[in-house]
């Protein structure tokens, strides 16, 4: 007869059967019979140094793979560190379970230490929250968790479990519960057809591709689909590279907080063709007009808001629902006033090209990482000032080249994300590009990228201030407070972690850097001194433009 089986080991038992390879988090006295019966198991237990490095690793493993990240904590304050990383994960529309220890059962009716009503605290940030009760219960439970994590729309999910229940013996031949590939599900001809008709007879139809479509694999499909029917494409911040950004009628991506060349296409627009888009990310009131027409494509049906009502929507298989309307749809005529504006686009973009300024200007960063970058390498951008300038510039050739938090747009993720990427990804280039604030906010996960080898590179934006307030602050003030700082020696903090430092010292260096920061072993730091007094002259700009247009 053989040992035992007890809840913890029949719970990495369902964890292999969901096809889990990563779990990313901290040893702690209420896990540690998980811990245990990970010894034997497939999963590779990766040992972060902070549980929202975990949580953010867990995040960008699920963006990238549509396959659930797993992060791991102990109870109370190790829990608690989960939670921004959980609730970026829910807000972007990233798989993630997370699980964490808790205390035993028979104390969590009263005060005892370090307990929290965990479930509660992530019942607001996640798809479900669970509490293993009983043993025989976990494989229901797991099976939840993954379903309703990776279920369009992904997002998080929760298992608390306490550490009494982890030890218990589990009933002779549970197994793990299996997933099931769930059926496909495919537009009704009749929302082909009228969307097929509205496409016709609009003398200005614009695409926007959201999030939605970047995760559906689709994006080839949309560009046959945006070419044949001469149709420009807009994209938000999480769908870049929904189309090539080369494309005759790609119009790169909207968001930043100005009014911008998108803006002005989108609100010339009779029709706005809307491919997976959420309004999580770029709120329908920014660019919808009184008498515009939409139509939504996507796998759900649309949300409920004053701003977004489809005349029709096609719900089902994007890829599907675009080649049926494709072939059913005629459009011949050019959209002149929109590719006059992709004109100016690109020319302002290759402005920057040769522009040796020092401090490094952004646009000419981003232009070179671009150069060095191939089209399936992948930037994970954190958030701040560095965060706009990406979207703004950096421009994609295909979906899920270029992660950015846009749902809950936090800032910490860049360092952490680009670890889990090149774990996904190890025949790829990884660059983190991010603030100097947002890479002090995780920068104790260097030590777990050169552990792990990882070796992807990060290009931080030093301007020794919260740049993105500040700039806020300039525009609606005229003046910034609160928001300056100083920093440690970036190239110091590099080689005390094991890892590569360099600091840019002239323009033209930086992409010849780049290079050779890629040909390297370790994980590299670059201490790129930025011209953040860009961000006011692009406010300037902006405004002269909206005029123009």
């Amino acid at each position: 007869m053989g040992k035992e089986q007890n809840t913890a080991e029949l719970l990495v038992k369902c964890l292999e059967a969901e096809g889990v390879r990563y779990i990313f988090g901290i040893p702690g006295e209420e896990n540690l019979a998980v811990l245990e019966a990970l010894k034997n198991s497939s999963i590779r237990f990766v040992t972060v140094r902070h549980e929202q490095g975990a949580a953010f690793m867990a995040d960008v493993y699920g963006r990238l793979t549509g396959k659930a990240g797993v992060c791991l904590s102990t109870l109370g304050p190790g829990a608690t560190n989960l939670i921004t990383g959980v609730a970026d994960a829910d807000s972007d529309g990233a798989p993630l379970v997370a699980i964490s220890g808790q205390v035993h059962s028979d104390r969590m009716h009263i005060t005892a230490h370090q307990y929290l009503d965990l479930r509660a605290m992530f019942e607001p940030i996640t798809r479900r929250a669970y509490t293993v009760v009983h043993p025989d219960t976990v494989t229901e439970i797991v099976r939840l968790a993954f379903k309703y994590a990776e279920q369009e729309k992904p997002g998080a999910t929760f298992i608390d479990l306490p550490v009494n229940v982890a030890k218990m013996p589990v009933r002779q031949g549970v197994l793990p519960l299996l997933p099931h590939e769930q059926p496909v599900e495919y537009a009704t001809d009749a929302a082909v057809q009228a969307a097929a008709a509205l496409i016709e007879q609009a003398d200005a139809p614009v695409i926007l591709a959201g999030a939605s479509l970047a995760r559906s694999g689709a994006g080839e499909e949309l560009t046959r689909f945006a070419e044949q029917l001469k149709i420009p494409v807009v994209n938000t911040m999480m769908a870049k590279g929904a189309i090539p950004f080369t494309s005759p009628y790609a119009l790169w991506t909207v968001g930043i907080p100005m009014a911008d060349y998108q803006t002005r296409v989108l609100a010339q627009a009779d029709l706005v063709v809307a491919v997976g888009y959420d309004i999580i990310e770029y709120a329908p009131s920014k660019w919808f007009t009184p008498g515009t027409k939409i139509v939504h494509i996507d796998r759900r049906p649309a949300d409920i808001n004053m701003y977004y009502q489809p005349e029709v929507s096609v719900v089902g298989d994007m890829a599907d629902a675009l080649r049926r309307i494709r072939a059913v749809s005629v459009r011949t005529r050019e959209p002149e006033a929109a590719l006059a504006i992709r004109a100016r686009m690109v020319e302002e973009h290759e402005r920057y090209a040769e522009d040796d300024g020092y401090p490094v200007k952004p646009q000419r960063a981003l232009l070179d990482a671009r150069k060095v970058l191939g089209p399936k390498d992948i930037v994970i951008s954190d958030v701040g000032a560095n965060k706009v300038w990406v979207a703004r510039h950096y421009q994609c050739y295909e979906p899920n080249t270029c992660i950015i938090s846009n749902g809950f747009a936090t800032m910490g993720i860049a360092v952490p994300g680009a670890i889990a990427a090149k774990l996904v990804h190890p025949e790829r280039r990884v660059l983190a590009v991010t603030g100097d604030a947002g890479f002090l906010m995780n920068c104790q996960e260097f030590e777990t990228a050169v552990r792990l080898g990882t070796n992807f590179v990060t290009l931080i934006f030093n301007d020794k201030s919260y740049g993105l307030i500040k700039w806020k602050q300039m525009m609606q003030y005229g003046e910034s407070l609160y928001v300056d700082f100083d920093n440690p020696d970036f190239v110091k903090f590099a080689e005390s972690m094991g890892a590569i430092g360099w600091r840019v010292e002239r323009t033209e260096d930086l992409r010849s850097m780049l290079e050779r920061a890629f040909q390297q072993e370790k994980p590299v730091i670059i201490d790129c001194p930025i011209d953040y007094g860009e961000n006011m002259k692009l406010t300037e700009r902006l405004k002269h433009l909206m005029q123009e247009l």
